[in-house]
């Protein structure tokens, strides 16, 4: 997808760094540096090896990555079809607010249609400022859901 400011497209394996590089600056913006186990060969492996757990745009600005979104695809037992979950998607901060947010869910929602999903889902910090913008592209907060997570030590004991 290309707009007359910048260029959003499909990551490639040679761009494995650039994709650990937005995970770090993702993770100092939501203040969990330390919780970041991954690694640039980890993230190479996961999104290009041989099974592809999920996929990563990246908007540019003159060949410059400036923005990204990775995504994976679920399955809801209701709908009967598969979803696209966006895991994480950041903009730099000196280009916020000049659409690239909003044309890189538009890159997923319609990638989204052209497999046959029935939804578009993700998460966003209560804080996150993007919330206003999810909100006027027409998402909805799903309020009356609680996520649950087991990691670490606690998905270890419980896996026995």
């Amino acid at each position: 997808m290309t707009n007359s400011k910048f260029n959003i497209r499909l990551a490639e394996e040679k761009d494995s760094g650039t994709i650990f590089k937005f995970i770090q600056d993702l993770a100092e913006f939501e203040k969990l540096s330390d919780t970041v186990s991954a690694t640039e060969d980890i993230i190479r492996e996961s999104l290009f090896g041989q099974k592809a757990y999920a996929e990563t745009i990246l908007a540019e600005i003159d060949g410059k990555p400036v923005a990204f979104a990775m995504f994976f695809h679920n399955f809801s037992t209701f709908v009967g079809r598969p979803g696209l979950y966006i895991e994480d998607a950041y903009v730099y901060p000196e280009h916020r607010g000049k659409g690239i947010g909003t044309c890189m869910f538009k890159f997923c929602a319609k990638l989204a249609k052209e497999r046959n999903c029935g939804r578009m889902e993700w998460m966003a910090l209560k804080w996150n400022p993007a919330c206003e913008l999810y909100k006027k592209m027409g998402a909805e907060t799903m309020d009356e859901w609680h996520v649950f997570r087991l990691t670490g030590d606690a998905l270890d004991e419980f896996a026995g």
